[in-house]
């Protein structure tokens, strides 16, 4: 255990990644960085997350603005409905928490968005607490120190040595360490989270029903209102398609409808 901790810090002080949301003890920063990197690679996220924070400086103005400014600026970062879990986090923090981010994981867990592995995270990153939480490059550095040889490994044979190596003292720069060690080894040794139990293989994006919600997000922001077929008119889309996704979008409350028309919830 002692080798492989010097051996992660040791590539971290080398190679460590300097990060807008590492460099800032601001919460409300930090708690942005962590719904934005959900599902998203960090080159990604950062072309979005200085403007984001410079646009909405803290959670009063982000709870204040409406849905389609939110859009609009966080347009090309995907996965939309995290921006609406931004929001609602966003008014419930200040409703509930006088805009401050609450500091047990039991709150935590009652915001939009926020799962067990993001809760401990920001508790890690925000907080310096010494929780334990897996993600995609802790897996990896797990599985390619201890599980070198399997084929399926457990979350749970993985979580007890995530604990057994947290850096009790310090557990956010340990977490930075194992993150930076992890996106290296996706590099250089490829995916070693396909072992995982539970791994799932991203569908592709291109054709899928999510590019077509994005699409139909972009057409309504450039739009007041649209009808199904002039949506699918526009986007070159059959109008069942186009249907479907406006449904989903409608009960997932990016939507409005007025009769035929639709237009973006403010």
């Amino acid at each position: 255990m002692k080798q492989f901790t010097e051996t992660i810090f040791s590539y971290y002080r080398e190679h460590g990644r300097s990060l807008p949301w590492r460099n800032t003890d601001n919460h409300y920063r930090i708690f942005v960085s962590e719904i934005m990197l959900q599902q998203t690679q960090v080159v990604r996220v950062l072309e979005k997350y200085t403007g984001f924070v410079t646009e909405f400086g803290d959670f009063f103005a982000l709870a204040r603005t409406s849905r389609k400014k939110l859009l609009s600026v966080w347009q090309g970062l995907g996965y939309n409905r995290r921006c609406i879990h931004l929001s609602e986090s966003a008014k419930k923090i200040c409703a509930e928490f006088s805009g401050k981010l609450p500091k047990s994981e039991e709150q935590l867990l009652t915001l939009p968005g926020v799962g067990t592995a993001t809760g401990r995270a920001l508790l890690a990153y925000c907080f310096n607490l010494p929780t334990v939480f897996l993600e995609t490059n802790i897996r990896q550095v797990f599985i390619h120190f201890f599980f070198p040889d399997r084929e399926t490994v457990t979350d749970s044979e993985i979580l007890p040595l995530v604990e057994q190596t947290l850096d009790l003292n310090n557990p956010r720069e340990w977490y930075y360490a194992l993150m930076d060690y992890g996106s290296m080894l996706k590099r250089s040794v490829g995916n070693l989270t396909s072992r995982s139990v539970g791994y799932k293989r991203s569908a592709p994006f291109e054709g899928s029903m999510r590019q077509l919600r994005g699409r139909l997000l972009r057409t309504l922001l450039e739009n007041e209102t649209l009808t199904v077929t002039m949506t699918a008119e526009m986007i070159g889309i059959e109008p069942e398609k186009v249907e479907e996704a406006i449904h989903q979008l409608e009960r997932e409350g990016f939507l409005a409808k007025n009769g035929l028309f639709y237009s973006l919830r403010q």
